[in-house]
């Protein structure tokens, strides 16, 4: 399909129903909901999701095909762009603390952790980068996925700031000036609402 066919048909399926195209091709894992969530904002232009979710071509069309298998992906190519290499570092870290977290070491949840990882180098929040369309979403996807960091994750502090303060604390790098984050002036930063 051409840049020109797949932006009418972009713009002929809105959020909510390239969501519901993507669900009625679904084979009834329960993280395909979020899952459909976040393919359906990429193809929206929503979040900040490079080429391939992140997975690169051929972990994409293995996702597509476990959990979306009478999609119709080929459109999906040209979305995206590239991952900065810039970057690789701090990419790859943040993968390997994901998969050293993982729930139960499944396929998905390894492509979860790209896809994860992907939606880190944006600048917003993570929900909002992996076009998610609300935080809850997020946390389901961490306790499904990454359930260890889930659960340490128990004053529910922001997940993108959280998986940075993971690693940093893991190299023992405390950038933090304050004793305890209670009494931080940035509180609010870390904790408060993400609108």
């Amino acid at each position: 399909m051409s840049a020109r066919a797949l932006a009418a048909s972009i713009e002929r399926f809105p959020l909510q129903e390239q969501y519901d195209a993507l669900m009625t091709t679904r084979k009834g894992d329960p993280a395909e909901e979020t899952l459909a969530r976040l393919i359906a904002s990429w193809i929206q232009g929503e979040g900040v999701m490079p080429q391939w979710l992140g997975l690169g071509e051929e972990n994409f069309r293995a996702l597509m095909k476990e959990h979306f298998p009478d999609y119709n992906a080929e459109p999906l190519a040209d979305l995206g762009q590239p991952l900065d290499p810039e970057r690789r570092d701090e990419m790859a870290d943040l993968h390997k603390l994901l998969m050293q977290n993982r729930t139960s070491g499944t396929q998905l949840e390894s492509w979860m952790a790209d896809i994860v990882t992907a939606g880190c180098m944006g600048a917003d929040h993570l929900w909002q980068d992996l076009g998610l369309w609300q935080r809850p979403d997020l946390s389901r996807l961490m306790r499904d996925h990454f359930e260890p960091l889930a659960l340490r994750n128990d004053r529910d502090m922001k997940w993108k700031k959280f998986l940075y303060k993971q690693l940093c604390d893991a190299e023992g790098i405390y950038t933090c000036r304050a004793p305890s984050c209670e009494v931080c002036a940035d509180y609010a930063n870390c904790f408060g609402p993400e609108e």
